[in-house]
């Protein structure tokens, strides 16, 4: 009778609140060995990133899974992960109390330390240890601190930008965004941080391909040049996903980059000396991560992935833009916060395209507790321990939430489709709830929201229309624009 009881009383706690039917968690993870590089294969080469997914919500009618996640041995030991494919079961991803969040920014792996010095950044930390909230709140701080500077340093980058634009396309009859947006992007960070262009220092125009090159050398087991299956797909694998990218490879770049910000980055550093208690070389190292990973490598695939979808809407939406865009900036006199806040259409889009191509498509998270999740149909038990993905496309595509999931509808989030906010999930939390030193919401997701819709209104406001071809190179769209229609004067 007490068995019996204590039997019952545990299945009864593990119900949820609407009672939903307790299942396994289906999946098929096989062999330990052979079970991830089968999965791994399918997922970059065979199937597709979205197909993979997909097709086992399909073979096992559930949203919530458990597969294998790249790159798997001999990288990463336990590639076996709870996969969470709708947008009920993935804010779970941000509860902390729920959640360890150490170590799991890239997935499964840890990229070796020597890439940041030998730090544990703010980026690796789980808001439990006492580091990450010293650490964060000096990131809030230094943006706080730098607010006013947003807007002007923005726009003197986009006009560098579309006259290079212009010109390209008047001598070759188009032009490659991403370059001239990876340059425009290193450019207005650094100068946000540093206070002085990088040409007038050491590192001159290459700061860029600096901060790529250790951007690869840490990410390049989780990504692929999309080839089709053959001989060279699998030697691909072979050679980005057997063993990391030793970091003395990169060592003399990452050296170059962090001496500049030590120099040039004084006051930020002071600030977290005398202000956060932080020792000056790891708020260095900090910062030359904050700047060159979060903030210029998240612009690598924001920038084009807003170009690409705003080009998709077509000129319809175009036009919609541009009207909102001129009248209000005539009205507010500038493009100004006020003014930008006004613009209800142009903000919407930029959501929008947050929402259907969000530029940092993972989440993930180590379980601290056991605890019960649900799916829209079913509840599911997740062991302490177990690593959790979201994968954020389809959690924010779920046709249950969303109508037409799969269409970019610019004015999705006009009026009443502002409620629909709390599921656009792109900054590691809900697009509702604002970031704070004891979260790991993106400590710079109002400037990321800002900059698109700065980048939107700047467009508008001196062409009428545009064009591009877009594919997909590594983690970022590519864009080529075919054609730009300037405003008649």
């Amino acid at each position: 009778m007490s068995s019996s009881s204590s039997s019952s009383s545990s299945s009864s706690s593990l119900l949820s609140p609407l009672q939903l039917p307790m299942k396994p968690i289906p999946g098929d993870c096989g062999h330990t060995f052979f079970g991830p590089f089968r999965d791994r294969l399918a997922y970059f080469y065979h199937e597709g990133r979205d197909k993979f997914f997909e097709n086992r919500i399909q073979k096992h009618k559930s949203t919530i899974i458990k597969t294998n996640m790249p790159p798997g041995p001999l990288i990463a030991s336990c590639p076996r992960v709870v996969c969470l494919l709708d947008a009920v079961s993935f804010p779970v991803l941000f509860d902390t109390s729920k959640v360890e969040k150490r170590d799991v920014l890239d997935g499964t792996f840890l990229p070796s330390l020597a890439y940041t010095g030998g730090h544990r950044v703010c980026a690796y930390l789980d808001p439990s240890e006492p580091k990450h909230t010293s650490l964060k709140s000096f990131i809030l701080s230094t943006l706080s601190a730098r607010h006013h500077k947003f807007i002007p340093l923005f726009q003197t980058g986009l006009s560098e930008l579309f006259n290079e634009l212009e010109a390209q396309i008047s001598s070759k009859k188009e032009a490659y965004f991403n370059t001239l947006s990876d340059t425009m992007s290193f450019n207005y960070v650094f100068r946000l941080f540093c206070d002085k262009s990088p040409s007038e220092t050491r590192i001159g125009f290459k700061g860029p391909k600096l901060v790529d090159k250790w951007l690869l050398f840490q990410l390049a087991p989780l990504g692929s040049l999309g080839l089709l299956p053959n001989l060279l797909c699998y030697f691909e694998d072979i050679l980005l996903r057997t063993f990391t990218f030793p970091f003395f490879l990169v060592k003399s770049d990452y050296k170059k980059l962090y001496d500049v910000f030590y120099e040039f980055g004084s006051s930020v550093l002071d600030e977290a000396e005398s202000k956060f208690g932080i020792e000056r070389d790891e708020a260095c190292h900090n910062l030359v991560f904050l700047a060159g990973f979060n903030a210029y490598g998240g612009m690598k695939v924001l920038f084009p992935g807003l170009i690409k979808w705003v080009a998709v809407a077509g000129q319809k939406l175009h036009k919609k833009l541009a009207d909102e865009i001129r009248t209000t900036v005539e009205v507010e006199g500038g493009v100004t916060l006020s003014a930008l806040n006004k613009m209800v259409l142009t903000k919407s889009v930029v959501y929008e395209y947050l929402r259907i191509d969000p530029p940092v498509p993972f989440q993930y998270g180590k379980a601290k507790v056991d605890f019960v999740i649900q799916s829209h149909d079913a509840a599911f038990e997740i062991k302490k321990g177990e690593m959790i993905f979201g994968y954020q496309p389809f959690a924010t595509k779920d046709p249950k939430v969303f109508e037409n999931p799969e269409e970019f509808v610019g004015d999705r989030f006009v009026g009443e489709g502002e409620k629909l906010l709390k599921y656009v999930y792109w900054s590691n939390g809900r697009e509702t709830e604002e970031t704070r030193a004891g979260n790991k919401h993106c400590a710079g997701k109002d400037l990321v929201v800002l900059l698109c819709r700065v980048m939107v209104v700047e467009l508008f406001l001196r062409y009428e229309t545009f064009e591009v071809e877009s594919g997909a190179f590594m983690f970022a769209p590519s864009v080529t624009f075919k054609s730009l229609t300037k405003v008649s004067s």
